[in-house]
């Protein structure tokens, strides 16, 4: 079986070569994005693996299945790229990747350590060697209620590593997570807009959350508000986090991932002019950290994204289960 590889990095080559090896499948790969432009590149393959950085539509869809594509996979948690109801309509099975949450644990953790403290003002200082200390007086997490919205793999680990914090944890999730009894206090969404000194998210888009967080949400929340995005950019208007930061109302932001940022993040854009206003407009802030969506971005996490990519595909086409698939075909 031959599996066509869109948007490859350097660091997942050894990973692809391993699993190509274990599953005995000829690997064509690319750092191209997918686009109509370049389907074609796939045909004789069974299988196609993508990463984020593409609108997979319905149009892009039927031209993998033209070119005899039967199994798609994308090598990322999220999955909102992919038009999975064509897909499925037209017999195409799709399936997402796993990681464990530590990683973006972790980095939610250091953004919100990192906003607390100021420490973007206070490293451009150092570099132009002014150490002073106006401006820069921080808060401890022991003295804030922290908010978490999601608690599935990734809410809940958050919520593990802030424990050691001794600050207050309360939660919103439409299903309570039974592992966090004790360790978090769930409150309805308003209760935890207005009772949280920091909000951090961790849900899935979907239609029902995009731009979760808008004037309106902003408006019931603490005045100096600290709000951490390492999910998905769409759950935050950004027009509307650019009001909060310039009237005041959000106190800071910590944004791995921000609304409009396709094309940006994962590329050198040093000698480029990027008509993104919005984008760049709020990262100038000085109370606005915004990474370049690599909140997962670890060694651990690499190798079990390619192994999604590539076992998914090799167990669906196989027959055998797939816990990833998100479009199984009917029984």
């Amino acid at each position: 079986m031959k599996i066509m590889v869109y948007e490859v990095r350097p660091d997942e080559q050894a990973d692809l070569e391993q699993q190509a090896a274990l599953h005995g499948v000829e690997l064509a790969v690319t750092d191209a994005v997918p686009t109509l432009e370049n389907a074609a590149l796939a045909a004789g393959c069974a299988g196609v693996s993508i990463l984020g950085q593409g609108r997979i539509d319905a149009a892009l869809l039927d031209a993998f299945y033209a070119q005899g594509v039967r199994y798609l996979s994308t090598r990322t948690i999220g999955y909102d790229h992919i038009d999975l109801d064509h897909a499925r309509s037209i017999g195409l099975r799709v399936c997402n990747a796993r990681y464990d949450p530590n990683g973006v644990a972790d980095f939610t953790v250091m953004l919100i350590l990192m906003c607390l403290r100021h420490y973007k003002q206070a490293l451009w200082r150092g570099q132009v060697n002014d150490f002073s200390l106006a401006g820069l007086q921080g808060r401890e997490m022991k003295d804030l209620t922290i908010g978490i919205i999601g608690t599935g793999r990734i809410g809940a680990q958050v919520a593990r590593n802030l424990s050691g914090f001794g600050c207050r944890l309360v939660a919103y999730d439409l299903r309570q997570n039974p592992a966090l009894e004790g360790m978090v206090t769930y409150v309805d969404f308003d209760g935890l807009l207005s009772q949280s000194d920091v909000i951090t998210l961790h849900m899935p888009l979907l239609d029902s959350n995009r731009h979760l967080i808008n004037r309106e949400t902003i408006a019931k929340m603490r005045d100096g508000v600290v709000i951490i995005n390492c999910s998905r950019g769409e759950m935050a208007d950004i027009e509307a986090l650019i009001e909060g930061i310039e009237t005041g109302k959000i106190g800071a932001l910590g944004m791995d991932t921000v609304e409009g940022d396709e094309g940006i993040i994962h590329a050198d854009h040093r000698v480029d002019i990027l008509p993104n206003r919005n984008w760049f407009y709020l990262h100038q802030f000085r109370n606005v950290i915004m990474t370049q969506h690599m909140a997962f971005y670890t060694d651990a996490a690499v190798a079990s994204m390619v192994s999604c990519g590539i076992g998914g595909i090799c167990a669906m086409a196989a027959g055998e289960p797939c816990p990833t698939e998100l479009t199984p075909p009917a029984v």
